[in-house]
């Protein structure tokens, strides 16, 4: 396992970080003890670096924490571990977001969970118009003068907000974001454009998520074959025709490198030089054991040149269930002007 650097936290951690969004929830893997024994096969592998979030598992609240706390009894000390917060906890409208009051709340419920004191990498899970981010960064900032976190990070960010984040936190004197956690994957290139580059000038470390699209990049999804992801309906990106068509030409350019397309996916998702760790979240012992063989895949110029004709570099194909979008694209009276605020007719 080669370890790389964190941004500029100082801290090493693996290519791969386990992620433990299906752990312990109805929808991915409930039995604990073998969710336990997953993470532990994937740190006996040589993954330091484990996600999870306060709103992981629902229901109950807080199970992928439980369920981590639990796997990381005696062996807290060699693991990197990261948590998020600002998702809905209930239906309390001030238990989420990032204000003040809900993170002093929000990080002592993670840690009783985590069953440890101190937290390696706190992030916001999803932007929070409602709250200044003055507000955000002061009671973060506080909590690493405590010893409760060690860094901070934020996810799904607009890259509009990331610089204007890193301003408020050199103008105030407050600790800055360390690393962003966005979506990044063959089907989804985006952050290519200018995340990525920004990410890269201030120092921070970028965490992938969704690497296998969502499973798409699993080969379970494909056009014409029904199957248990696409029934659920949970996801309705597998159903997005443009990207079962891309889909089908990645899974054809695997074949051809003799390449299983899981690895091929993940090793696209690291070989960038911005992406420090890309997240898997295997829900079975067996799939995590066939990742971690895709740690010895190295794409070579011409498989990545095919790739760029298939996605062409900084675009993405149809939108992610779970890619933040901001108030102004949810909510139409924010874009359009009210028919009393329009000047007059001068030809009336």
């Amino acid at each position: 396992m080669h370890y790389r650097p964190l941004g500029r936290t100082g801290i090493k951690v693996s290519p791969y970080a386990l992620g433990t969004l299906l752990l312990g929830a109805s929808m991915g893997n409930p039995d604990h003890d073998e969710s336990v024994r997953l993470i532990n096969t994937a740190l006996d592998a040589g993954i330091n670096f484990v996600d999870t979030a306060d709103a992981y598992s629902l229901p109950p609240h807080g199970a992928s924490e439980v369920v981590v706390g639990k796997a990381l009894r005696g062996r807290r000390e060699n693991v990197v571990l990261a948590t998020k917060f600002s998702r809905p906890m209930g239906d309390d409208p001030n238990r989420r977001g990032a204000s003040r009051r809900w993170i002093v709340t929000a990080v002592e419920e993670s840690l009783r969970r985590l069953q440890t004191d101190y937290i390696d990498l706190y992030q916001v899970h999803l932007p929070d118009p409602d709250t200044d981010p003055e507000e955000t960064l002061s009671a973060l900032t506080d909590l690493m003068s405590s010893g409760k976190i060690r860094a901070i990070g934020s996810s799904n960010t607009p890259v509009s907000d990331i610089v204007d984040q890193q301003w408020i936190a050199d103008r105030h004197s407050l600790r800055r974001f360390r690393t962003e956690q966005a979506p990044y994957s063959l089907l989804n290139r985006g952050i290519e454009t200018e995340v990525l580059p920004t990410a890269q000038r201030f120092g921070m470390g970028v965490i992938a998520w969704g690497p296998l699209g969502q499973g798409m990049l699993t080969g379970r999804v494909r056009r014409g074959q029904a199957n248990d992801l696409v029934r659920s309906g949970m996801i309705k990106a597998l159903d997005d025709e443009n990207r079962l068509d891309a889909v089908e030409e990645l899974a054809a350019l695997a074949a051809e490198s003799g390449i299983p397309m899981t690895h091929m996916a993940m090793s696209f998702a690291i070989t960038h030089p911005g992406i420090t760790s890309a997240l898997i979240g295997p829900r079975t012992i067996p799939q995590l054991e066939d990742l971690l063989k895709g740690l010895e895949v190295a794409l070579p110029d011409d498989v990545l040149d095919r790739i760029d004709e298939i996605v062409p570099p900084g675009t993405d194909i149809g939108r992610l269930d779970q890619t933040y979008l901001p108030p102004a694209l949810l909510d139409p009276a924010l874009r359009r002007r009210p028919v009393h605020a329009l000047p007059p007719d001068p030809n009336r």
